[in-house]
């Protein structure tokens, strides 16, 4: 089962419409028309302390909202600014006070090639006068806040004129949709939706029952190598190259007691389901991982609800996940445990196309690298 589908009539509303739907932005905190929409807005910086020191309390403003960049950035903080590839991650940020001079000052250069609930993209979701930012992890897609048209457009202009090139955007429905017409007008690069996804937050947990027979319990370090292999096998079913070495994210995962796995009653696991690390106040539950030849008997839902009930207990605020729009089962099942709709996602593929400064590069992971379950990524049980 992939994690990641409406069940409800209630919910936000499904990527029915066109592929490209009209004002970006969350329903319940609208894009502002006050934004200027210009290029000289954005700054840019590969220096994630500058990034930090202008943005963070924004990120931290709307956990839920902003879960993907809040961990990721955690994350290159944690385990180095290369844990998700080769290259220097890239941040920029929209508005607000530029610390050590225009463009991130002694930042690093992220001009060019060489440099490598409500969800924010309002005048009432600005802290700090910032209102939008982005981060990148080369070779991996684009991820944005909630932007307004203006501020999308903006910002393909300033990337288009850097030569940046990126495989594919990342964001909520609206914002993403907003980003892939903007770089077609900017690079003719061709935008595919690929992904759609639904942001959940737990209200209020209710453990499936009756209970998969066995037991749940905390990954150790002699569980690598089959988190590590899980991981793997994750990565290519959902048509992904992996973000990060399997031993590597299995021992960042270890060293957190981040993936509880799901165990049969003679002791073999069956299931595991991760969780990020607490950032301002909110855990993302993800992945969630079942073998193919396991699927279906409810191990998934025992080792979530599990991974769940401990994130509330570590004391976190929100405890969040995303799902696949395309699964109905797993958001049926992620509904039952208590989970409730906060937003919709998608993730755009950009196919080659000539652009000002070149082809349009293009991967078979479009998504954002290091989301571990945010958009660009699903999971399986």
């Amino acid at each position: 089962m992939r994690s990641d589908s409406p069940d409800s009539p209630d919910s936000p509303s499904t990527l029915d419409s066109p592929e490209f739907p009209g004002t970006p932005g969350d329903p319940a905190n609208p894009g502002s028309p006050g934004s200027s929409g210009s290029p000289d807005d954005w700054h840019l910086t590969c220096d994630l302390d500058a990034f930090l020191e202008r943005a963070g309390e924004f990120l931290a403003s709307r956990p839920a909202s902003h879960t993907v960049p809040l961990t990721v950035v955690d994350s290159l903080r944690r385990r180095g600014p290369h844990v998700y590839g080769d290259e220097d991650p890239v941040f920029g940020v929209l508005g607000g006070d530029v610390p050590g001079g225009e463009d991130g000052g002694d930042g690093g250069d992220a001009g060019g090639d060489d440099g490598g609930e409500g969800v924010g993209g309002s005048m009432a979701g600005r802290v700090g006068g910032v209102r939008g930012v982005f981060f990148r992890t080369p070779p991996h897609g684009i991820y944005l806040t909630s932007l307004t048209e203006e501020d999308a457009d903006a910002l393909a202009v300033k990337l288009a004129a850097a030569g940046h090139r990126f495989p594919g955007v990342s964001a909520d429905r609206d914002t993403a949709a907003a980003f892939a017409r903007a770089w077609q007008r900017r690079t003719d690069a061709e935008p595919r939706l690929t992904v759609r996804q639904r942001l959940y937050r737990l209200e209020e947990l209710t453990p499936p029952e009756p209970a998969p027979a066995g037991r749940a319990r905390v990954a150790a370090a002699a569980d690598r190598d089959l988190l590590a292999r899980w991981y793997e096998e994750f990565s290519e079913q959902v048509g992904a190259h992996p973000a990060q070495d399997g031993g590597a994210w299995a021992d960042s995962r270890i060293a957190h007691a981040g993936i509880t796995l799901w165990e049969t009653p003679d002791g073999t696991p069956v299931a595991m389901a991760g969780a990020t690390p607490e950032v301002a106040g909110q855990i993302r539950v993800a992945p969630v991982y079942t073998p193919a030849e396991l699927r279906g008997r409810g191990y998934a839902g025992a080792a979530t609800a599990e991974m769940s009930r401990a994130a509330l207990a570590s004391g976190a605020a929100e405890v969040l996940l995303f799902t696949d729009l395309s699964n109905p089962t797993s958001n049926g099942l992620y509904q039952r445990i208590g989970y409730r709709p906060v937003a919709d996602f998608a993730v755009y593929e950009f196919e080659d196309g000539p652009g000002p400064h070149g082809p349009s590069s293009r991967s078979l992971s479009s998504g954002v690298s290091g989301t571990e379950g945010g958009p660009g990524s699903v999971s399986r049980a």
